[in-house]
């Protein structure tokens, strides 16, 4: 051999010399029908990649042999023909086990059982046929093992399209308290080590990524490579299982892998049995390191292996994300860093990429006009972040509307701005003030907006969403609320899920079909509902961010909801100040108007949302005729909204038109 050659050189070198010495010895048996001892094994100098397949799949000289003698009917077309020769058969151009026995040394039957390594790790195929033999059943050596045993080392075709590697190479450091999650695993895996089946470590959590990022610390710290794959992407079917199992404990032993077993997305439920099930199956198979992600721990059984760790995997603390932005803002900038960590909730690539889009940190050192842009540019990047997720599954509102918008009781005012003031200040309170750490409840806000329809309280949402930056999403209750079970709970999860990042306010409009009370069990259709009502109210309260809940009744609420809701706040009906106020504010100020009279209009009983109505009615009235909007289109318009409500009309209530063309 080359003292210079590389690895791969030197492996195609012995393998062409052990072609050689297989054509050889085919030759000789053609020759001298029996056995010779003139070309004995001694002879056959070793296949680098064949020795080390040999002694980490547990082949016996005799079956090495046999892989090398199919091995090279793939890889030399003479040696077809040499087979042929040498069984004196010329239909029977391919190797078999019956040629094997002649042509090596110490032949051993056991090496057809289909619980040697030769079958069961399928490193040959045996195309047998009814009327043929097994001994004399043409073999053919696996693709992926002939191109292992040239120096190609790539995972099995069969199972490589569904799976996606997860980088351990060059990873960033981790916060500690995912540092410590990770130590804790990597302790459980070493205590395995040196034999036996490895474990399996059960990852759970909100966040995909964290929980990836940790598996391909501990997978990098034993010298694993990573592979990810969806639970959906596994087969069903049992021998469809079986097989692809086979190949995956085939590939971790000739490559050093791990698998990640991705059941995030997997929610309580009917549907889950079946992939609880094929997820068992699957982990009953293996017996190399193996991580399974879901969103608890209870969404799955992990099957029955006893080497099982279950590890909640959080987004870094409220702390860390803070240093993180400290690190890319600079410290000069920790009052923005404190509040993108208490609005928002991101793992540390998220605000990586956040930081990224908005330039920094190349622009960390802007001048004071240039920061602000910056600032500015950052806090849309990470609003925007969430717009993806939450855009599919609820109505994002822009809102239009600011304090001066509305009119309120002070009462219900001052609880606006108290929800606004704690959602702003929450880092402070929970974090710098300690109040986190004696607190087992959620760390989020709900509120209760309860009041007659149009009083306001889409209105209030919008004032507060305009107040804090934050996107306002109402949640389509028709595509909440399913009649199949357990599929209100997976539609609820995704949308809590995908508003964790804290990147919006979720606004429930008539929650009370959602958070109704739980009525007493007649049926399954009962029992069911009260399940959708108990997982609201776990989820409510675990929540993190601000959840607003609008209900006309809110008698209807279930009591044990109402009393985790930490504002309630009234919209009663409007009085005549109330109404005054709004119909000075109802036109805008490029509206024309003539002689209107607000204190007058105020008379009319109407709810904000009427007014609103009414006053741009009024405003096309005008536009049509061509003139500004005056008294007579106000009352026009308020005549066909009162009919529109049902509601009866006070004649007193309007001014007779001889009075309107006075004041006019």
């Amino acid at each position: 051999m080359n003292a210079g050659a590389t690895p791969i050189q030197s492996n195609e070198l012995a393998l062409g010399a052990a072609l050689a010495w297989l054509r050889d010895r085919l030759q000789r048996l053609a020759e001298r029908p029996e056995r010779s001892d003139d070309a004995d094994a001694e002879d056959l100098v070793p296949v680098p990649t064949l020795v080390v397949l040999q002694q980490r799949l547990g082949l016996s000289d005799f079956e090495r042999n046999v892989l090398l003698l199919c091995v090279a009917a793939a890889l030399d077309t003479r040696i077809g023909a040499l087979c042929a020769l040498a069984l004196g058969e010329a239909s029977r151009p391919s190797p078999s086990f019956a040629l094997a026995m002649v042509l090596f040394d110490d032949p051993a039957w056991e090496a057809l059982s289909p619980q040697r390594p030769l079958r069961y790790w399928h490193l040959v195929d045996v195309h047998a046929s009814g009327a043929t033999p097994l001994t004399m059943s043409p073999l053919r050596a696996d693709d992926r093992i002939v191109d292992y045993v040239k120096g190609l080392n790539r995972l099995d075709e069969r199972i490589a399209p569904a799976l996606l590697p997860v980088a351990t190479d060059g990873l960033q450091p981790l916060p500690p308290s995912q540092q410590s999650a990770a130590d804790d695993l990597l302790a459980f895996v070493r205590r395995f080590e040196g034999g036996g089946p490895a474990p399996t470590l059960q990852l759970t959590g909100i966040d995909s990524t964290s929980k990836q990022l940790v598996a391909g610390h501990v997978a990098a710290s034993v010298g694993l490579r990573l592979e990810r794959i969806g639970l959906a992407a596994l087969p069903t079917q049992g021998a469809d299982l079986d097989a692809w199992c086979r190949i995956w404990r085939r590939e971790c032993l000739l490559m050093p892998l791990a698998l990640y077993i991705d059941a995030h997305d997997v929610a309580p439920g009917e549907s889950s049995e079946a992939s609880a099930a094929v997820l068992g199956r699957v982990l009953d198979h293996l017996r190399e390191l193996a991580f399974v992600a879901t969103r608890d721990a209870h969404a799955l059984g992990a099957g029955g292996r006893d080497a099982l760790l279950v590890m909640a995997i959080e987004r870094p603390t409220a702390t860390e994300q803070t240093q993180a932005w400290l690190d890319l803002l600079g410290p000069e900038r920790e009052a923005l860093a404190s509040r993108l960590a208490s609005q928002f909730n991101f793992n540390l690539p998220q605000i990586a990429s956040m930081a990224r889009s908005a330039g920094l940190p190349e622009r960390r050192h802007a001048d004071d006009a240039d920061a602000g842009a910056v600032d500015a540019a950052l806090w849309t990047a990470c609003r925007q972040s969430a717009h993806s997720k939450m855009d599919l599954l609820s109505q994002r509102i822009q809102p239009k509307v600011g304090w001066d918008d509305i009119v309120l009781p002070e009462d219900s005012l001052s609880l606006l701005h108290q929800i606004v003031s704690q959602v702003a200040l929450r880092r402070r309170v929970y974090g710098d003030w300690g109040f986190e750490r004696k607190m087992s409840r959620g760390l989020g806000l709900s509120a209760l907006f309860h009041g007659e329809s149009g009083t306001g309280k889409t209105m209030a949402a919008e004032v507060i969403s305009h107040a804090l930056a934050l996107d306002l999403y109402r949640i389509d209750l028709s595509a909440v609320i399913s009649k199949y079970i357990g599929e209100t709970e997976k539609n609820l999860q995704r949308i809590f899920d995908a508003a964790e990042d804290g990147g919006g306010i979720l606004f429930f409009d008539e929650a009370d079909a959602l958070f109704g009370k739980r009525s007493e069990v007649r049926d399954s259709h009962d029992r069911y509902a009260n399940i959708e009502t108990n997982y609201l109210l776990q989820r409510i309260e675990a929540f993190r961010g601000l959840a607003i809940l609008a209900t006309n009744l809110k008698g209807s609420l279930d009591s044990a909801f109402m009393r985790r809701l930490r504002f309630v706040v009234p919209f009663t009906y409007p009085g005549p100040r109330e109404r005054a106020l709004m119909w000075q504010r109802a036109f805008p100020a490029d509206t024309p108007t003539e002689g209107l009279d607000p204190e007058q209009l105020a008379r009319l009983d109407c709810t904000g949302g009427s007014i609103h109505s009414i006053a741009l009615n009024a405003a096309f009235l005008a536009a049509h005729r061509g003139s500004p909007v005056t008294m007579e289109l106000v009352y026009l318009a308020a005549r066909s909204e009162l009919l529109k409500l049902g509601r009866p009309i006070n004649e007193a209530d309007f001014r007779p038109a001889a009075t309107q063309g006075a004041h006019a």
